[in-house]
């Protein structure tokens, strides 16, 4: 299987990276398209003659093409690479906002996959939501699953509609657990501790909470009952919580990125 990723920016990076250190994918089996002429900074395990700038012919010698470049670059690239492309290749892409329908019409080709992943696919415990056309047999999604999988975990939707909600709950996820990671090292250093002290404190108490609430079989509300004791100092953070409708202001955060994902893509 030969794989073709147009675009070496994280994602580009991340998902060659990823397929090599799985061993999913041999290195000479992956070739990278991107606009820089000079390859020779390029630090990679994939041998230099398989980096090209230039569309051509070769682009239909592929069994795969990912599609990780912005958005806002999506229409010049289509054009150029459209002419090149065959109904047969499965077109993976992890552009934000651009819906199967539009992939299909700018790049003539009926196989095609969507996805929606995070920033924690750079060290392989990333969360991938994907979707594809109705053309793309149960077989072929078995192997983009696996190749999403070297990246981290992955779910299947048929639900297109489901990428733009996973962009608002996994996809800008992230942000919101460091702002709250940030949030409460800022009030341990107005309590004493020193930034570095802090920072261990909280990464820490999450690292640890995640792993904890991942290894049982307990709700999220069972864990806070197990912390919050009757009367006892967390009671009295989490009051503090419930009188500022701190979990009605997530919600509303939450379905403010979902809309913008849907304007995005409309």
């Amino acid at each position: 299987m030969k794989v073709l990723i147009i675009g070496h920016g994280n994602m580009g990076k991340t998902y060659a990276n990823s397929f090599i250190s799985s061993r999913f994918i041999k290195p000479e089996d992956i070739f990278v398209l991107v606009r820089n002429a000079d390859f020779s900074t390029i630090e990679s395990a994939i041998p230099k003659a398989n980096f090209s700038n230039l569309v051509s012919d070769k682009i239909g010698d592929f069994d795969i093409v990912i599609l990780a470049v912005k958005p806002q670059d999506f229409t010049v690239l289509a054009q150029s690479i459209k002419p090149y492309l065959k109904d047969s290749q499965i077109i993976f892409s992890v552009m934000a906002g651009i819906t199967l329908s539009k992939l299909e019409s700018q790049l003539s080709c009926s196989k095609i996959v969507r996805s929606m992943p995070n920033i924690p696919t750079q060290i392989g415990m990333g969360m991938t939501v994907f979707t594809a056309s109705a053309n793309v047999d149960r077989k072929e999604l078995f192997i983009i699953q696996n190749l999403i999988n070297t990246t981290g975990k992955s779910v299947y939707v048929e639900n297109e509609k489901l990428i733009d909600a996973a962009t608002a709950i996994s996809g800008s996820g992230p942000a919101y657990v460091f702002y709250f990671m940030q949030s409460m090292i800022k009030a341990a250093v107005d309590l004493g501790f020193n930034e570095s002290e802090a920072e261990l404190l909280v990464n820490q108490t999450f690292m640890g909470s995640v792993a904890i609430q991942n290894s049982y079989s307990l709700s999220n509300e069972e864990w806070i009952a197990k912390v919050a004791s009757k009367g006892g100092t967390t009671e009295s953070a989490l009051r503090i919580f419930e009188k500022g409708s701190l979990e009605k202001t997530i919600v509303e955060a939450v379905k403010a990125a979902n809309d913008r994902a849907l304007e995005l893509g409309s």
